[in-house]
């Protein structure tokens, strides 16, 4: 049966570093409609697309863009330090009943510098739970470096390394949405710690949804070879610039079998925009106060359309921006920002990559009227800021139990729906007591 999996090598004992030459930064060439003699009919182009269509330009070379774009991939090591108690067997052949052992667990990922003072993106889940995590530029410098940010739900993180006043190679983010199926990418890593490699492919999907690898669960996929050490790294177009953070694959094996997906570097924007403003994982995340779900055809049906498309508001949170923007259930959301919405994933990429305050318009059709526009206000969920626990003892049915107040702030940085979270509670963790004995978790 497939299954997704990220692009890292599972905590390990040993893994190996990267050992990528200096690259220049020499721009990419250009290429022109003059540059190729057309065959029998006009080749297939459009303004900044052009399809090989002749010997001369099938062989034409990736490395101008190779040269501008790997010098801002780096390695990204995680450290762990695993505590294990020895099994009780071993004990009887004076193996030390109990004592606990230490081992040293590594992860390795990759990452680009997106800013020249040091800042880095790269996968949250190449970084998480690691104690120590280091950086190895191309030149094989090694660096500590602190977490800035890191979103478990859109798994990004953002680091920082102290390199003085040194300007450091960046990778322009490209937030502009405009990928189309088809166009070539390189993907650009560490597979399996052998060192910086570059496959190339085309995209092979835009907006895939679905997949379950993230909360904000919308990718580029791609045919490019992308493998275990990968994840992190950049997904590149022709001009240079990264337009996904490479994260998971499809595949049985567990090496690339040509179905990639990566976030797009909008959403990596946005993520970025954050941590650099002080913010944390879940602070100003926005949201409409819309509970949706997506069209079947059944209930395209149902609703006279002639098609399945847009997604059926089914709920709005008292007093959010959606009911006060005059939204209603059974309101059919069919774009936002001009941008067409199929299912509730797209809807939730294209707010996720919004800063609270922002303005959107959503294209909305309701009964049989007419479509109409709606204007709202994106905000942060209430109930945002420190999230307060609270240990329960004593004559209580929850004795043992560590709660916190379920707002629907909390539940979206806890990944809970949060229409389920008026007036309860979520509870953290279980201790001895009552709680316990009733089988709380």
């Amino acid at each position: 049966m497939p299954a997704y999996r990220y692009l890292i090598p599972a905590f390990c004992l040993l893994a190996a570093c990267s050992n990528p030459a200096s690259r220049s930064n020499a721009q990419p060439a250009a290429l022109s409609e003059s540059q190729s003699a057309p065959l029998a009919g006009a080749p297939l182009a459009e303004p900044g697309r052009l399809a090989p269509s002749d010997a001369a330009t099938m062989r034409l070379s990736f490395a101008p863009v190779v040269r501008k774009a790997a010098p801002a991939v780096v390695n990204v090591f995680s450290r762990q330090v695993v505590r294990q108690t020895v099994d009780p067997f071993w004990g009887m052949f004076g193996g030390g009943l109990g004592v606990p052992r230490e081992r040293v667990a590594q992860s390795l990922g990759s990452g680009v510098i997106v800013r020249s003072d040091g800042v880095i993106v790269t996968n949250n889940h190449v970084i998480a739970g690691g104690q120590e995590i280091r950086v190895v530029l191309g030149d094989r410098r090694e660096f500590p470096a602190k977490v800035l940010l890191a979103d478990a739900r859109a798994d990004i993180a953002v680091l920082k390394i102290d390199v003085g006043h040194e300007v450091l190679p960046t990778l322009a983010l490209d937030d502009r949405d405009d990928a189309q199926v088809g166009d070539l990418v390189l993907a650009i890593g560490d597979p399996f710690g052998v060192g910086q490699t570059v496959t190339n492919g085309i995209v092979s999907a835009i907006a895939r949804t679905g997949v379950g690898i993230t909360d904000v669960s919308y990718f580029i996929q791609t045919d490019a070879a992308i493998n275990p050490g990968n994840s992190g790294g950049a997904l590149v177009d022709m001009n240079g610039n990264m337009i996904g953070m490479n994260t998971a694959i499809l595949s049985q094996s567990g090496a690339s079998s040509g179905v990639g997906f990566a976030i797009p570097a909008t959403l990596v924007k946005r993520v970025v925009q954050q941590a650099l403003g002080g913010h944390g994982a879940a602070a100003g995340r926005p949201w409409l106060g819309v509970k949706t779900q997506d069209v079947t055809a059944d209930i395209a049906a149902s609703m006279g359309l002639p098609r399945p498309e847009g997604v059926l508001v089914t709920d709005l949170y008292p007093g959010g921006p959606g009911e006060r923007a005059g939204l209603h259930q059974g309101d059919l959301i069919t774009a936002i920002d001009g941008a067409p919405v199929n299912d509730a994933a797209t809807l939730n990429y294209h707010v996720a990559t919004r800063q609270a305050g922002d303005e959107v318009s959503l294209t909305v059709r309701r009964g049989k009227e007419a479509q109409r526009t709606v204007r709202l206000r994106i905000e942060a969920p209430p109930g945002g800021g420190t999230v307060s626990e609270l240990h329960i003892s004593g004559h209580n049915p929850l004795d043992g139990a560590t709660v916190i107040d379920l707002t629907p702030a909390a539940a979206e940085q806890l990944g809970v729906d949060p229409f389920a979270a008026n007036g309860g509670v979520l509870v953290t963790k279980v201790g001895e007591g009552v709680a316990a004995n009733i089988g709380l978790q």
